[in-house]
């Protein structure tokens, strides 16, 4: 895997992390802009012999190094806004799913439908087999139906916790007495991955999280299997 493979960022399976990436890669760019000019300044203000002694002022350079900053100011402010109203938008949910933490593993229910709940531990070296990854995969995963807007509610019974799948671009803290709360719709079906992003105590690394999504007829499916 090259450097760059292993340091970028999830392919995007939500709507909304599709939003974040372009919010990066929109960000990063106007950073690179800045550097090279600021880059480009100092090394011509290094390498040229260019004097002016009687040079005391200069309205119109200083009013455009003043406006420059603020307009690069407003570019990035105006899409970080609309993302973070987006991601607080909670549209009408088809279906809904309750992630409680524990010391230290998850479980989930499904409030729409009747006793679909379970706990979802860590997978034991052991217990593993030749297709599923170390320290990723879990006993119990979470089933969720695809292009279907799906409400997450978040909480924990002991101390905090967070529930986070960089894929899906969700990272909520579950806390103790407080119910959290966020929406997504996956785009095409999958296992997505993610942990525990919060030191929540000894164990803190061994809680992942494993969403697998799926077509609708087959999530009907697995609902009357319970």
């Amino acid at each position: 895997m090259t450097l760059w493979g292993s340091i970028k960022l999830q392919d995007g399976i939500t709507p909304m992390m599709e939003q974040l990436i372009f919010f990066h890669d929109h960000t990063i760019t106007i950073l690179m802009m800045i550097t090279t000019l600021v880059t480009y300044t100092m090394i011509s203000l290094m390498t040229n012999s260019f004097i002016n002694r009687y040079l005391l002022e200069g309205q119109t350079i200083e009013l455009i190094w003043t406006m420059l900053p603020a307009l690069t100011l407003i570019f990035i402010a105006l899409p970080s806004l609309h993302l973070l109203y987006l991601i607080d938008e909670i549209n009408k949910p088809l279906v809904t799913l309750k992630t409680i933490g524990h010391q230290w593993y998850w479980s989930y229910e499904y409030s729409d439908f009747n006793n679909i709940e379970f706990d979802s531990y860590m997978k034991p070296i052991n217990e593993l087999s030749l297709n599923e990854f170390r320290l990723l995969d879990v006993d119990n995963r979470v089933i969720l139906p695809i292009n279907t807007q799906t409400r997450v509610l978040i909480t924990a019974t002991d101390v905090l916790h967070s529930w986070a799948i960089p894929s899906l671009g969700i990272k909520i803290d579950a806390t103790p007495g407080r119910l959290n709360q966020t929406s997504l719709i996956i785009n095409q079906p999958g296992l997505f991955f993610g942990q525990c992003s919060e030191i929540c105590g000894a164990n803190h690394s061994f809680m992942p999280i494993v969403i697998e999504s799926v077509p609708t007829n087959m999530f009907i499916k697995w609902l009357k299997s319970f």
